[in-house]
């Protein structure tokens, strides 16, 4: 444990004796000796999708009533995003600021190269990071150690509420007592699968929500079909999500309790869309469209939204260094919002980019976009009308609407669009925000298909985006295949970041070939998993 701060210190609030003498310097000239510094609680959902807030598009009424508490006391960004739809990647993101093609980590694997981290940066500069869930996840630095740890087995699978928030209570007291600012990410496990089914078994210490929902009173997006069993499995999601708020009402309540919340910057955000179709693992709008909450308690509007500018998870980074005056390091895809969180304006916020590189096995799935309040361009490039795309977020749903397909043209279309998908989609986010009718080829569209492309183009060239290659190229289908297979590898070398449960999507093949060995491994191990797994939680 790190000693007691001065009275001293602990106004500047960074013990610089943890810092060497250039560190010391470089942050000391930013402090503000009178103010008490700024604390982060960073509270994340996974796999939630905008749709199901009340405060955003929910269609079905009394969800997620702490949040929507939460937002009347915040500023609400309407084009608020992260920039992977993946778990693992999208967090990656927040922890380095960087798009996964310039830090390393575009799939599920830890930092090739040691570079700047959040959580390590408010290390350095003295705060107490602590972190609750999704921890793998969360912490792309194989050598990064949390101050204060709770992870997956220890939050009741990360669905009680009740353990959250006497983690929270815990941290909290320990700040205190040390008299040190904070970084804490909390990170629900909630609304990811498996969704609560009131008549399934409980497992792993799991709460049941304060309130369950029914079939019939869902509404399903348009890009799912309206059948019974995806009104089913759609009922146990918002199950889920209602837990998912349950948490964030007792973590707040912990903040209140302890007397931080008015020197507390709080930001809510989910990791992607929702764990459906279309949705999570993908590069549509219910893929990346987030609900993002900011509250700074004297700064931010109460009950604000900001409707103009998109924002992202890649500008979280600058945004608390800039909030804290801790210096922001160089190297950062992400800028600060605090202009925006201040009410102000900011030029080059009219669209975002948002990809797809691995997902959680297999080869790779390059998928780009961009988007801004009235259309989006998709380019996936590992798409070549043979190649079937799976994920694990298929469930009952997609079950049912292969299973409906047989007979319902329409329905199979969808079906088949999912499976095979098409190198280049066009959208008009305005008019069909769930992107059912693909308009690429629309004559009445070309012209503003090419500004899309080129403004893609564009950005692909700032960021360095390896994928530039495949672009290039997408017109000649033999060049597009061996840019797919001249893909950057993900280097594992420092280790993969898994959670409890974790699977291979079905139907993936493994990234590099097996030898006889480690198949005959493979077999033991699974038969030793049946065994002594069976029925175990598919925690992905």
């Amino acid at each position: 444990m790190k000693p007691a701060l001065s009275l001293f210190t602990a106004l500047l609030f960074v013990p610089l004796t943890a810092l060497n003498a250039a560190e010391a310097e470089s942050v000391r000239p930013t402090l503000r000796a009178a103010e008490a510094p700024l604390n982060i609680l960073l509270i994340t959902a996974d796999d939630l999708g905008y749709e199901a807030m009340d405060f955003l598009d929910g269609k079905v009424p009394g969800v997620t009533p702490n949040l929507s508490k939460l937002a009347s006391q915040s500023l609400s960004f309407q084009h608020g995003f992260v920039n992977n739809a993946i778990c693992c990647p999208s967090r990656s993101i927040i922890a380095t600021g960087r798009y996964g093609h310039n830090s390393g980590l575009f799939g599920f694997n830890k930092l090739p190269k040691p570079i700047p981290t959040v959580f390590g940066t408010f290390q350095k500069a003295g705060y107490l990071t602590g972190v609750l869930g999704k921890v793998s996840h969360s912490t792309p630095d194989p050598a990064f150690k949390w101050d204060y740890v709770h992870d997956y087995a220890e939050l009741g699978a990360g669905r009680s509420p009740t353990k959250y928030q006497a983690f929270a209570r815990e941290f909290f007291a320990r700040c205190k007592l040390e008299n040190r600012p904070f970084y804490f990410m909390v990170n629900s496990h909630d609304p990811h699968r498996p969704f609560y089914d009131p008549n399934g078994r409980r497992k792993n210490g799991e709460e049941v929500p304060s309130r369950l929902f029914k079939p019939e009173e869902m509404v399903i997006p348009s890009y799912l079909a309206d059948l019974p069993k995806v009104r089913e499995e759609y009922s146990h999601y918002f199950n889920s999500v209602r837990r998912l708020d349950d948490t964030v009402g007792r973590v707040l309540q912990a903040l209140d309790d302890s007397g931080f919340a008015s020197r507390t910057l709080v930001v809510f955000i989910t990791d992607n869309g929702s764990a459906f179709p279309f949705a999570k693992a993908n590069t549509y709008l219910a893929s990346n469209r987030t609900p993002m909450l900011v509250r700074w308690p004297g700064v931010t509007k109460p009950g604000s939204v900001d409707k103009t500018h998109f924002v992202s998870e890649v500008d979280f980074f600058a945004t608390f260094m800039d909030a804290t005056g801790v210096p922001i390091p160089s190297g950062l895809d992400g800028r600060s919002m605090v202009p925006l969180i201040k009410g102000g304006e900011q030029d080059g916020r009219d669209c975002v980019f948002t990809q797809i590189d691995y997902t959680i096995g297999g080869p790779p799935k390059p998928m780009r976009c961009v988007q801004d309040a009235r259309y989006g361009y998709i380019f996936n490039a590992f798409s070549d009308g043979k190649f079937k795309y799976k994920n694990n977020n298929e469930g009952l749903t997609f079950a049912a609407m292969e299973e409906a397909g047989k007979t319902d043209p329409a329905i199979r279309a969808r079906v088949d669009m999912f499976r095979h998908r098409v190198p280049q989609e066009f959208y008009d986010l305005e008019k069909d925000p769930g992107c059912t009718i693909n308009l690429i080829h629309d004559p009445k569209h070309q012209a503003v298909v090419k500004k899309y492309q080129a403004r893609l183009r564009e950005w692909m060239i700032e960021s360095h985006d390896h994928c530039l290659a495949a672009f290039d190229v997408r017109a000649n289908p033999a060049q597009l295949a061996q840019a797919v297979v001249n893909y950057p590898r993900l280097d594992k070398s420092a280790g993969t970041a898994t959670e409890a449960g974790e699977k291979p999507e079905p139907g993936d093949e493994p990234v590099t070939r097996p030898t006889a060995t480690d198949e005959k491994a493979a077999k033991r191990k699974a038969n030793r998993t049946t065994k002594k797994e069976a029925g175990a939680t598919d925690e992905r």
